[in-house]
C-alpha cells in the first residue's frame, strides 16, 4: 500500500461533558492502534461552565483500508468508553 495514495478517514468524536483526563486517557489508547492518529481539541466556547469538558472532541485520522485487526481495536476502544460514560456523538469529516 503506497502512503502517498492511501485515503485518509478523519472522524470527530465527541462525548458531552466527559472530563479531560477521560479524554486524555482514550486520546492515549487510540494512539497505539497502528495507524490512528488521535488529537484533542479544546473547547472554544466563550461561557463558562463548570459542568462543559474543556475539550470540544477528539480528533481521529486512520487509513480508510485500515487492517482489520487495527479496525476491531479501534472500534473496541471507542465502544470501551461508551459502556461507561454514554454515547458518543460521531461525525465523519469530509478532508479536502
Amino acid at each position: 500500500m503506497n502512503s502517498n495514495t492511501t485515503k485518509l478517514i478523519q472522524e470527530k468524536l465527541c462525548l458531552t461533558g466527559l472530563p479531560l483526563a477521560v479524554y486524555r486517557e482514550i486520546a492515549a489508547h487510540l494512539r497505539q492502534v497502528l495507524g490512528v492518529k488521535a488529537e484533542l481539541v479544546t473547547q472554544t466556547s466563550s461561557n463558562f461552565d463548570y459542568l462543559q469538558s474543556q475539550i470540544d472532541h477528539l480528533w481521529l485520522q486512520y487509513p480508510e483500508e485500515i487492517e482489520p485487526k487495527q479496525r476491531q481495536q479501534l472500534e473496541a476502544i471507542i465502544n470501551y468508553y461508551a459502556q461507561i460514560h454514554g454515547t458518543w456523538q460521531r461525525q465523519q469529516i469530509e478532508s479536502n
